[in-house]
Order: C-alpha cells, then sequence, then structure tokens
C-alpha cells in the first residue's frame, strides 16, 4: 500500500500538523481521529489494515490527519471562549489548508470529497459537512458527538454556534446550503454496543429530518459499540457498499 507522510506548520493553529495518506487513487477521504488521537491513530490501531484492500482497490485515498483537541475543547485551563476560538481555527485549517492539500495530491481542483471519524472524530467529520457542503459530499459518522456544551462550562459565543451542529442545523434556513445538503449522502452510525450513546446520532438526526435533509441513521444494534473491533466493521462494510 502507498504511504506518504507529510506536515506543515499551520499558522491558524500555531503548530506543525501531519497528514498521513494511504493510497494512490480513488475517492479522497479526510479521516479525523477520536480524542488524544493523531495522524497515525487509524494505522495503529488496525483501521487502514482492515480497509487497506479498498485502498489497494482505488475505491478510497485515506488522508489522516490531526485534531488540535488539546487546544481546542480539550483545553480545560483556556477560557471557554478561546477553546471555540482555536474550534473555529481548526476549522479554517481543514478547509483552507487540508482540503487544497487534498485536491493538490490527487490533481484535481473540484474533486468530491469524503469525511469519515469515530467518536470525536465523527464529530469533526460531520461538522465539516454540515459547514463544507459543496466541497464535502459523503460522510461516515461513527459514534459521534454532536453538541459539545459540555466543555464550554456553560458560556457560549458565536465560533461555538457556528461549530455545534445541533445548534447551527436547527436553524438553518439558507437555500443554497439546503441544496447542496440534498446531494451529500450522510451517515451517523451508532448502536447498543459497550460504551455507546445512541441519542446523540438520534438528536443529530431528528434535526436533519425537520430540515428536510436527507441522510441515513444506521443503528448497527449489538454491533454498534464505541471501541475499535465496532469502527474497523463498520468502515469496513460501509465501503465495501461504497
Amino acid at each position: 500500500m502507498r504511504r506518504e507522510a507529510h506536515s506543515w506548520y499551520s499558522p491558524r493553529l500555531g503548530r506543525e500538523m501531519g497528514v498521513i495518506v494511504f493510497g494512490h487513487y480513488g475517492p479522497p477521504m479526510i479521516a479525523f481521529p477520536t480524542t488524544g488521537g493523531d495522524e497515525s491513530e487509524y494505522e495503529r490501531t488496525g483501521v487502514i489494515d482492515t480497509i487497506s484492500g479498498f485502498i489497494d482497490a482505488g475505491r478510497v485515498k485515506v488522508f489522516c490527519v490531526n485534531t488540535n483537541n488539546a487546544d481546542s475543547f480539550g483545553n480545560a485551563h483556556a477560557h471557554p471562549r478561546h477553546r471555540s476560538w482555536m474550534q473555529a481555527q481548526y476549522d479554517a485549517y481543514v478547509t483552507h489548508e487540508v482540503m487544497p492539500f487534498v485536491r493538490s495530491h490527487c490533481r484535481t481542483s473540484d474533486i468530491p470529497i469524503w469525511t469519515f471519524g469515530a467518536s470525536l472524530g465523527g464529530y469533526h467529520a460531520a461538522n465539516t459537512l454540515f459547514k463544507h457542503p459543496d466541497a464535502v459530499k459523503r460522510c461516515y459518522a461513527l459514534s459521534g458527538v454532536y453538541d459539545m456544551k459540555r466543555f464550554m462550562g456553560g458560556d457560549y459565543d458565536d465560533n461555538f454556534y457556528f461549530n455545534n451542529p445541533v445548534d447551527y442545523m436547527s436553524n438553518l434556513s439558507d437555500g443554497w446550503a439546503l441544496q447542496q445538503l440534498s446531494t451529500c449522502d450522510i451517515h451517523l452510525a451508532t448502536g447498543t454496543g459497550p460504551w455507546e450513546r445512541p441519542e446523540e446520532a438520534y438528536r443529530m438526526s431528528g434535526i436533519l429530518r425537520e430540515r428536510g435533509v436527507r441522510h441515513s441513521l444506521d443503528d448497527w444494534g449489538p454491533q454498534g459499540g464505541h471501541d475499535w473491533p465496532y469502527w474497523r466493521h463498520m468502515i469496513w462494510t460501509y465501503l465495501a457498499d461504497a
């Protein structure tokens, strides 16, 4: 399997950020790690090995990225509005640094992008599609969290609002955004397995349904747990059907 490691200094985030690319051809999929993970997490946990057949066959090209969670929502020592500001900066990093890198690597300026992530990565996968449905056309959000208020200590501002999916999607009325979303393939995956919180996905699904946004709420039942064996099985199955 072709593997390339890249990194550059992001002025938006104020630190070096890495991207590991797996594959030579296929639809590009940005893979966001879990809480505390980094760009090598999906390789370490066997996810890349599990889907290696699809990568080698050119059915997907995976761009594993890092997050700035320790500087944003995970930074308990920072003021809540600094946390929300850093999350806004992360969205800008993905939009203005990672996406152009993906397109350049694929040598196609308008190639549709997919997103994937589990747990906190599921939040990033869904949030990125919801905010940029013109660029991101498919997401696999596994065991995602869609309401980040627990990380704000009761504070609230615009940066938080526009990065908290249950809030901004509840009020979405822009015709252009809704039209773009209608062209997307959105999967919110959950289940009743160990450590899973299905109410997160069900709440987000209800909001999307109220806004008329087509999506799939995939309840995997006992096969939908909050751990790596479940997530490896889920993403393999999704890519087998893609």
